[in-house]
């Protein structure tokens, strides 16, 4: 792959850069502009995916896995060093919204911001995080079996989708179907919305101190005043 291949995106190189550390995995968001719906028709999808293809493979970039949805996608990859993640998810998006307006005529902003990154540790909790991304279409209710849903990486088994640093049970797919308890998505959840690395107690502390997401970590809301006495 050259880099003559992905100019017809019209993409450049990013000019800001989030930090990220390679070696460990990450749940990728983002979302339409105040939600709006941002992939119309399989056209679409097969463009954003497409630029996913040739992107990952010119830029080195491990695709574990992902789910584009009418008005956001989850992405779960694995860069291999650091400030990789930042730079290849900023072309990205950039190169799609050049496609984006040049399709639809339009002007402004597509997405709702910068993306979103989480950390996920290499264990059982990046297996919760791969079953949440893919049982996404069936809480969203546009599917019944997860796998009925054509954008999505259980649907379709891309030749370009890189092997897991942890593997799959068995049965993957009835596992994806299964509810999820409450528990497990509100965990998921939190880290989204709080941008919290998400693993066991230890690790997240750590990862945390590395990526310099300590203020995470802190309790929500404005700490009590003290009363005087």
């Amino acid at each position: 792959m050259t880099g003559t291949s992905l100019s017809r995106y019209g993409g450049g190189m990013p000019r800001t850069a989030r930090a990220s550390i390679g070696g460990i995995c990450y749940h990728v968001i983002n979302r339409g502009n105040s939600r709006a719906e941002v992939f119309h028709d399989a056209e679409d999808y097969e463009a954003f995916l497409m630029l996913l293809k040739e992107s990952g493979a010119e830029r080195h970039m491990r695709i574990l896995s992902y789910c584009l949805m009418p008005n956001h996608f989850h992405l779960l990859v694995w860069p291999r060093k650091d400030g990789d993640l930042s730079r290849w998810m900023q072309w990205v998006l950039t190169t799609h919204v050049r496609r984006y307006h040049r399709v639809y005529q339009s002007s402004g902003h597509v997405w709702e911001g910068r993306f979103k990154a989480f950390p996920i540790q290499q264990n059982e909790h990046l297996l919760s995080v791969w079953k949440y991304i893919e049982r996404n279409p069936i809480r969203a209710n546009l599917v019944k079996q997860a796998e009925d849903w054509q954008w999505s990486s259980l649907s379709s088994r891309q030749s370009w989708i890189h092997a897991s640093p942890v593997a799959r049970p068995a049965r993957w797919k009835k596992s994806v179907n299964k509810a999820a308890t409450d528990e497990e998505v509100e965990a998921i959840r939190q880290s989204v919305n709080r941008g919290t690395p998400f693993g066991q107690e230890a690790w997240v502390r750590r990862t945390a101190i590395r990526l310099g997401l300590e203020s995470s970590m802190n309790p929500r809301g404005r700490p009590r005043k003290k009363i005087m006495k």
